[in-house]
């Protein structure tokens, strides 16, 4: 993903865990301020890709609690020594499942993780020049949450919705309602020409979902 005209805004996915998780790398141009936004595990390969960016990490921001995206938060949080932020405090038990979490995956010495912040709808979270406006989305967890720019149309969806499809919610505490509810209420008002990156696979827009995803159509 390239600079937005006008807005400081650049973003690198580095792949991580046999999930091919989309962690991703954001920061601002103009300070190089940056955060890590789901890394769910290759810690060694994301500060890798830190150092070759030559940005400043300040943050770790969690979309949501499960291991392919939060596995790596507390090594990498104790590594960068910055703080952890979100999701929502209704993923508090996937946070503290995620040893055992790891366990069923052969994912060894995932430790749990407890965010300095948690985070709620209508919060915002910062890197340099650059505001984050915070979405509660829940249906595939119960404490979701996205990450939109404003300036750059830009938002970071987590295992919300994707290219033509939508996040699990084949989960004991799953909704697909909730999510769809949520994606249609929260997310598609952003608009049409939003440039989104998921958890998993390509970016899209929230126009082309909005038109043609087969689980957002009335």
């Amino acid at each position: 993903m390239t600079e937005q005209a006008a807005t400081p805004l650049n973003v690198a996915v580095v792949p991580v865990t046999p999930f091919q998780q989309n962690c991703s790398v954001i920061w601002c141009t103009r300070t190089k301020e940056a955060a890590v936004v789901d890394p769910g595990g290759d810690v060694d390969r994301i500060q890798d890709a830190l150092k070759e960016l030559g940005v400043k990490p300040v943050a770790i921001w969690l979309t949501h609690g499960h291991i392919d995206h939060a596995g790596g938060a507390a090594d990498l949080a104790d590594a960068l020594a910055v703080p952890v932020i979100g999701p929502h405090e209704a993923d508090k038990f996937l946070l503290d499942d995620l040893p055992a979490s790891g366990l069923r995956f052969e994912m060894r010495g995932i430790r749990p993780v407890t965010p300095t912040r948690w985070l709620a709808e209508g919060e915002t979270v910062s890197i340099g020049d650059l505001a984050f406006s915070v979405q509660h989305v829940p249906g595939h967890t119960p404490g979701h949450v996205t990450f939109f720019q404003k300036d750059a149309h830009f938002l970071l969806a987590g295992d919300t919705v994707f290219a033509g499809s939508v996040g699990r919610t084949d989960f004991p505490y799953g909704s697909h309602e909730t999510l769809i509810a949520g994606i249609k209420a929260k997310l598609l008002p952003l608009g049409d020409d939003v440039q989104f990156l998921p958890g998993h696979g390509p970016a899209s827009t929230l126009g082309e979902e909005r038109q043609n995803n087969p689980f957002l159509q009335d």
